[in-house]
């Protein structure tokens, strides 16, 4: 616990509101058949905004819906969240032929009888825990309707034929989505309402060289801020259209570096991690372009690392 109250206080997150978090702790323990659901995330988020926003949004009993483009960090915060709160986290994706059964649960044969299997919202509000709703904005409204009576302020789970629950009062649902993804669409309005936004801004170049040199802290301060800036200006390019976003992938980003430690130049690396991910040859190389740019070649781990 020490660990992360350090991070969210290097975040500039005031004592009241680590006062209040460790109360919420101490209140909802976690139950010891679902600590291996509480989340321990690779990736920290920064940025002190978001994080005062979501704390007190969450801390207030509310749920959260966390928008914006692709490469902001929107799974990465919820996870932290999880983490934060000490709660077991599921992860429910969501996409067009989601239904109420793969929500709530549905009937299975077990020793011979008919019974009911838990879906992963009944299980998560069973247990208290926070609901990931991935990609929200990919499943039918309609599917979603059966959400409504669990996310506002009635708290419960109606399940037909079986029983009607009531919410631990540590649940907590967290859903993400994008614009402009196929097979996207708008939410409801009534759904909306049942959610606290946040719009993620896209991450600073002093944020992301801060999240590279948690990563690989023998990392050369120069080679962190080059790689920052060097995803600023693909994202530049995203945004004025010159390529798709298929290759501003922060993921892809961050393990090329790690490959480096695996024998790879750094621009083979780049190369896996980020240009790659365009399959059109023309893009392929305004992206190589951008990359040579900035990277040089040859650039191996005795280089790129403090030994």
């Amino acid at each position: 616990m020490n660990e992360i109250f350090d991070f969210l206080r290097s975040e500039g997150i005031e004592e009241t509101t680590l006062t209040h978090l460790e109360d919420f702790r101490r209140q909802y323990p976690v139950n010891d058949t679902q600590t291996y659901r509480v989340p321990q995330p690779k990736y920290r988020y920064y940025g002190a905004e978001v994080w005062r926003k979501a704390l007190a949004a969450l801390l207030a009993g509310e749920n959260l819906l966390l928008v914006g483009p692709k490469a902001t960090g929107k799974n990465v915060l919820a996870e932290n969240l999880a983490a934060v709160f000490a709660r077991p986290q599921w992860d429910i994706s969501f996409y067009l032929n989601t239904d109420a059964a793969s929500l709530i649960g549905t009937d299975t044969f077990k020793n011979g009888e008919v019974t009911f299997r838990r879906g992963p919202i009944y299980q998560c509000a069973a247990e208290g825990g926070f609901g990931v709703l991935d990609e929200i904005n990919m499943a039918k409204n309609e599917s979603l309707s059966v959400l409504h009576a669990t996310l506002d302020f009635r708290h419960i789970i109606d399940v037909p034929g079986y029983d009607r629950i009531e919410l631990a009062p540590c649940t907590r649902f967290i859903a993400t989505m994008n614009y402009g993804y196929a097979g996207t669409r708008e939410i409801n309005e009534a759904l909306a309402s049942r959610f606290m936004v946040i719009n993620m801004p896209v991450i600073s170049a002093d944020n992301l060289e801060k999240l590279m040199l948690a990563q690989h802290p023998a990392l050369r301060q120069e080679y962190a801020h080059q790689l920052a800036e060097l995803f600023q200006e693909l994202r530049a390019k995203c945004d004025s259209s010159e390529i798709s976003t298929k290759a501003l992938d922060l993921r892809g980003l961050l393990a090329a570096v790690g490959l480096t430690q695996q024998g790879l130049t750094l621009d083979e690396a780049l190369e896996m991690g980020i240009v790659n991910k365009s399959f059109d040859d023309f893009e392929r190389q305004l992206v190589s372009d951008v990359i040579a740019a900035r990277i040089p070649a040859g650039l191996d781990e005795s280089k790129l690392f403090n030994k």
